[in-house]
């Protein structure tokens, strides 16, 4: 115990203690930050006529597909991915490289915000 003492009462023990208390520190900030973001997410709601309303978590793995959703862009102008928050016009390049089974389709930005996406800063 007086060994540990001495060498934590030195210089050197006091550059490593701070060392370790900077990098303790950031370690548990991060941890934090995780945390606060997974806490935000409420999911992405979808409505179906003549249905109850169902709530996908950010967790959720199926494409889901309806008559406002389809899975071909003909007549659609934004498209977003099922496992995504952002959404794209069919002209930009920010989502060339999503995968076409996980790519949602709608003919207006307002009907892509209204599913709870939002507009990517690569396409502005």
């Amino acid at each position: 115990m007086e060994k540990i003492k001495q060498f934590l009462e030195s210089d050197r023990g006091k550059d490593i203690l701070t060392i370790l208390i900077v990098v303790l520190v950031g370690l548990g900030s991060f941890e934090l930050g995780r945390l606060s973001k997974e806490a935000q997410s409420s999911g992405i709601k979808i409505e179906y006529p003549n249905q109850e309303a169902s709530v996908l978590g950010a967790e959720a793995s199926e494409v889901v597909t309806n008559e406002n959703h389809l899975t071909s862009p003909a007549g659609k102008a934004y498209f977003a991915s099922s496992r995504g928050s952002k959404y794209y016009s069919i002209g930009c390049s920010g989502g060339k490289t999503l995968k076409e089974e996980n790519k949602i389709y709608f003919a207006t930005a307002a009907e892509a915000e209204r599913a709870g996406y939002e507009l990517s800063s690569t396409c502005k």
